[in-house]
């Protein structure tokens, strides 16, 4: 199952401080990543990233997270699984990698990116999976969601501070988590009895939406903005061009 977690902080601090804050929102989704855990931390640019890991696809140290790229740009924590991986792996350009570190459907997504970006890796994959993605040299975080939503992922910003994780408590496990409860969505769960995306429980946090991403730019010192999420397929798309390939669905179990 895996689970990751983390935050952008613009104000000063040391590593020790973000990475102690990062490790107790590890923990709090111990339960979806039993096998190990792992925290990055870039705190020049105040961002770090955490992973909580279920190992299923290459179980060996090669597949552990947080990951970076070959080149060292990237830096993912992922939950979930790229199903068709083996396909993207052989897609991509040659040279590409000169040897790769293992066999991870994370490793391939992260070469697929340095490859074709962000969207056009995202139109290339296929499977159930919730990311955040560090571009050190835009100073771009990106997080991203699969098709049909079967990862969640939460974000918002608080006091200043751009939180995200694969489960509410992971968010409430931050210091600078301060948000109150959404009377719109609490009214919404007492009639429907759910909380109706992309809203939460909590004011100012939400779910990402299926098949969508969110980039935010950073900068040493200045305040953190949160845009829209950008739609990178939609089933109404995949039917007008086509149909959908047989491995846009999940495989039978």
């Amino acid at each position: 199952m895996c689970g990751i977690a983390g935050f952008v902080d613009t104000k000063p601090a040391d590593a020790s401080a973000f990475t102690a804050q990062a490790q107790r929102m590890a923990d709090t989704l111990a339960h979806r990543g039993p096998d190990a855990d792992g925290v990055w931390v870039d705190a020049n640019a105040g961002v770090v990233l955490a992973h909580r890991r279920l190992s299923i696809v290459d179980l060996s140290a090669a597949g552990a997270q947080p990951m970076r790229d070959h080149a060292g740009r990237y830096v993912i924590t992922l939950n979930g699984e790229i199903y068709n991986y083996e396909e993207v792996r052989r897609a991509l350009p040659d040279g590409a990698v000169r040897a790769w570190r293992g066999h991870s459907d994370t490793e391939v997504l992260l070469e697929a990116i340095a490859a074709w970006g962000v969207p056009g890796a995202l139109a290339r994959c296929v499977g159930m999976f919730a990311f955040a993605l560090w571009d050190r040299e835009t100073r771009t975080l990106t997080l991203a969601r699969d098709r049909f939503g079967e990862k969640p992922l939460y974000y918002g910003l608080t006091r200043g501070v751009l939180l995200f994780g694969s489960e509410l408590k992971a968010l409430r496990a931050h210091t600078a988590f301060d948000a109150g409860v959404n009377r719109t969505a609490l009214d919404a769960f007492l009639r429907i009895g759910c909380v109706p995306a992309p809203h939460s429980i909590y004011e100012g946090i939400q779910k990402l939406p299926p098949a969508t991403y969110l980039e935010i730019q950073t900068r040493p010192g200045a305040s953190l903005k949160v845009g829209k999420p950008r739609t990178y397929w939609s089933l109404e798309s995949a039917t007008h061009s086509g149909g959908m390939r047989t491995h846009d669905a999940p495989p039978r179990t």
